[in-house]
């Protein structure tokens, strides 16, 4: 099996440099990392021959007039696997080394128990081997993970102190990194989409829950307490329906779906999906449309909210209830206004993409990062 063959610190952020930038051409590279550039010919060189940098034509010219041969990873000199542990399956994507989607798996689970979580997840390991060569696995779980791969609390699956790590290295040989779901999700918005090119950018996800990743300077920001959903009760609205904790108008009871298409339900008198409610809102219906007019409001209100408190250069929305900020635009702008001060600057927003891999995608991004800065599984 190739490793990830940078062999000293230099080499190392050669490497990183052009996986998260790249392509890229020698003197950008020399310029970025302060190499001179027969250091970096060599560095170059070596790691080209270990196949783990290409180099890719270009019809550019650099400053002396000659053709520009930039520098890139190749992507299938390596695979990661994300496996995304939910209340009642486990959702698994295959990645290449610039986190494209090569493969998609679901396998139900018959209980929340340790047990069956980590035979499912050896499972899905031993059919990903089957086609690919794997060089780490990621899981994310919604809950709180220590740095050990330790389950503090997962109350969806009733887990208190479960060593997820030590058990999956039972049935597992390839190194194995857990961490919270939308602190993977965030990581992989970091190293490979919205977030790739800022250095400070907040993530708010919606669906099931409300979920809000920051990352600052470069760095995420986390303590003790991430993973424990705190954004979900951020009070939004002083007249809005109460939450589970009995909280009035939070994020829990106005942005998540359950929450929205209970509302709709309980207007239209009948019982609604989420589906169902994307194709009455954009067929205009009245009731659908009071209901999204107050959670645009309270999204908006949310936003505004990080947009004071942390500064980013972009909020970035995603999570299988997406559409809640296309749907309810106007709204959701109208009450970003209400919290802003009209001289600060215009609040950049992107949506990403709602689709269920992405939660996969991101475990297996935060496998990835596991590998290539070799830290211990």
């Amino acid at each position: 099996m190739m490793g990830w063959q940078p062999q000293d610190e230099l080499a190392q952020s050669v490497a990183l440099e052009v996986l998260l930038h790249g392509p890229l051409g020698r003197s950008e590279l020399a310029r970025r990392l302060s190499l001179a550039p027969a250091t970096l010919t060599r560095i170059s060189t070596d790691l080209i021959a270990s196949g783990l940098l290409t180099e890719v034509r270009s019809t550019r010219t650099g400053a002396s007039g000659r053709p520009s041969i930039p520098l890139a990873v190749v992507p299938d000199s390596h695979h990661f696997l994300g496996i995304k542990v939910a209340d009642d399956c486990l959702t698994a994507a295959v990645i290449n080394l610039k986190a494209q989607v090569l493969s998609y798996e679901h396998l139900p689970l018959p209980t929340h128990s340790p047990k069956d979580v980590v035979e499912g997840i050896a499972s899905l390991a031993s059919q990903a081997e089957k086609s690919f060569r794997i060089d780490a696995i990621g899981v994310g779980i919604g809950g709180v993970v220590t740095d050990q791969g330790i389950i503090r609390s997962a109350p969806f699956l009733e887990w208190e102190d479960v060593d997820l790590v030590g058990l999956l290295r039972e049935h597992i040989k390839i190194p194995v990194f857990v961490a919270n779901d939308l602190t993977a999700y965030t990581q992989a918005q970091h190293w490979f989409d919205l977030g790739a090119q800022h250095r400070n950018f907040a993530v708010l996800t919606l669906g099931i829950g409300t979920g809000y990743g920051c990352v600052a300077n470069g760095r995420p920001l986390e303590n003790q307490d991430s993973g424990i959903g705190l954004v979900g009760h951020w009070p939004l609205d002083p007249l809005g329906p109460l939450c589970s904790q009995g909280h009035r108008g939070c994020a829990e009871s106005m942005l998540t779906t359950p929450a929205i298409t209970r509302s709709i339900s309980e207007a239209l008198g009948r019982e609604v999906s989420w589906g169902d409610v994307i194709s009455l809102a954009e067929a205009e219906d009245p009731a659908v449309s009071a209901v999204l007019r107050a959670s645009g409001l309270a999204l908006g209100r949310l936003i505004g909210a990080i947009a004071n408190l942390t500064a980013p250069e972009v909020v970035i929305i995603g999570g299988e209830g997406v559409a809640l900020a296309s749907l309810s635009n106007r709204w959701m702008r109208q009450g970003l206004a209400e919290t802003r001060d009209p001289r600060a600057s215009l609040v950049r927003i992107e949506l990403a993409s709602p689709a269920n891999e992405t939660w996969c995608r991101g475990a297996a991004v935060i496998g990835l990062q596991g590998y290539v800065s070799k830290r211990r599984s």
